[in-house]
């Protein structure tokens, strides 16, 4: 295994940092299960931490959604959530000491004379980076640039893409701390990295650019080394960075549409690890086979459909008990009462999911087909119109009555007694029974009918079937 090459450290520390400036984002969970899978499978600690210095766009509502984003996957840290603006104090002191040991200058030039020099390199054809003018002068304030060795290389040995080297002269002395005493990425990620110890850090290759700056300061402070691992892309199907336009792209955004946080984790292991051709997995299969080995070097495509199919799967065979958990603001969004959820058990509620948890793909879907377990139909669907006249007012008014003396009102004493009944009047099974689908439920379409019935109970069955012949002309 790539990540067992050379001796592992005594204990594995691994970190998953996102910005609070919007939602936990399908690509940011993966690299924090990623991450959180590493941790257990070597018996090591996942830290998170908040990396809020970007005051103007980090919110405590951002901070907040990822936090219950990563609860709900069932991704529990053992450290933290750390806060990078309550770290203030560890940066001014490594910046200081950068400044003090030569490594570090002021830089004063504004912002608009920085970008009118990059454009105007750029219009030169030459390399759009700093140009170093404030490197000998002494300036007591203003932004503090990392002075990076003008000549040599930096070479990233990655877990995933191998060795990655960066020129320096590909490089510029970048901002590490700006005017207002606030550090930026690369200098901060460092620092907390090697604060916490951090033995490898699992993160996306978007991130692969910045290691070699990264990698400098490590060694600027005579820091040792993680180990770094960059995970190809997520892409949409037209092979475009993931975006809104594919879709729905936040964790909460698919818990909202009735996803399973189990279905959700499986996807997403799956984008861009495998283990053989296996497709779904337990928590504690994917602990075990997890390795940065089997991570794949292309980007991961995104599938919808895979996800709808993956939590199918779910659906069909969790537990109804806990199935039953998921549903409740479900229900609720479909309309049905908090105060019917209460009436109902919880065995009842069971018998409701599992008649409809083999047609459905989402919680949502499970939720509006079983509406009608719960209500009386306000109409009938085109469909149901033309079943519930198959019958005659007289043999709907007998069949009710009948049904209304049956002593046993299980599914398989109600089919007996359906094929009796069609039988003894010459009725096709069929006929009678979508009449009375029809009448239950509005539609033509539902589970097995004398499950519904068995489900629905004595005392809805006969209310209906009234209703329906209310509705009718005799």
């Amino acid at each position: 295994m790539k990540e067992m090459s050379g001796k592992m450290p005594a204990a594995v520390r691994v970190r998953f940092a996102p910005s609070p400036t919007g939602y936990l984002h399908v690509g940011g969970a993966r690299t924090a299960l990623y991450n959180w899978l590493f941790a257990r499978h070597f018996g090591g600690t996942f830290i998170l931490r908040i990396e809020d210095t970007d005051l103007e766009r980090s919110t405590e509502e951002s901070a907040g959604a990822i936090l219950e984003s990563m609860a709900w996957l069932g991704m529990e840290w053992d450290e933290g959530p750390y806060r990078q603006a309550e770290r203030m104090h560890l940066y001014q002191e490594h910046a200081q000491r950068l400044v003090t040991e030569g490594k570090g200058y002021y830089c004063t030039c504004a912002p608009e004379e920085l970008e009118e020099r990059r454009e105007a390199a750029k219009a030169a054809g030459q390399s759009v980076k700093y140009d170093g003018r404030c490197r000998a002068a002494c300036h007591p304030e203003g932004a503090l640039r990392f002075r990076l060795p003008e000549v040599g290389r930096t070479v990233v040995e990655d877990l995933i893409h191998g060795p990655v080297q960066f020129d320096h002269s590909d490089l510029d002395d970048f901002i590490i701390a700006r005017s207002d005493g606030y550090p930026t990425y690369n200098f901060a990620a460092v620092v907390d990295d090697a604060a916490m110890g951090i033995t490898h850090v699992i993160r996306g290759d978007d991130h692969l650019s910045n290691t070699p700056r990264q990698i400098l300061l490590y060694q600027a402070f005579g820091y040792p080394l993680p180990h770094f691992a960059h995970i190809p892309m997520i892409l949409g199907r037209d092979r475009a960075r993931l975006s809104k336009r594919h879709g729905a792209t936040s964790i909460a955004a698919y818990r909202e549409m009735g996803y399973l946080p189990e279905a959700m984790v499986n996807y997403l292991v799956r984008l861009g690890w495998s283990h053989g051709d296996q497709e779904i997995f337990s928590q504690e299969e994917m602990i075990r086979y997890f390795s940065l080995e089997k991570v794949g070097k292309t980007p991961a495509i995104f599938d919808p459909q895979k996800l709808e199919w993956v939590n199918a799967h779910y659906l069909k065979t969790l537990p109804s008990s806990y199935l039953v958990g998921q549903m409740r603001p479900f229900w609720v969004g479909a309309g049905v009462s908090e105060g019917e959820l209460a009436g109902a058990s919880e065995a009842w509620l069971g018998s409701v999911v599992d008649a409809l948890r083999e047609r459905a793909r989402t919680l949502t879907e499970l939720a509006q087909a079983s509406r009608y377990f719960f209500a009386d139909p306000s109409r009938y669907d085109e469909k149901a119109e033309r079943a519930l006249a198959a019958l005659s007012h007289s043999e709907m008014e007998e069949l009710t009555a009948q049904l209304a003396a049956l002593s046993d009102f299980s599914a398989s004493v109600l089919e007996a007694f359906y094929r009796q009944f069609a039988e003894a009047r010459g009725l096709k099974l069929a006929q009678i029974a979508q009449v009375t689908r029809a009448a239950l439920t509005g539609s033509t379409a539902s589970p097995p009918l004398f499950q519904v019935m068995e489900i629905l109970g004595r005392e809805k069955v006969l209310r209906r079937l009234q209703l329906a012949l209310s509705r009718r002309p005799q």
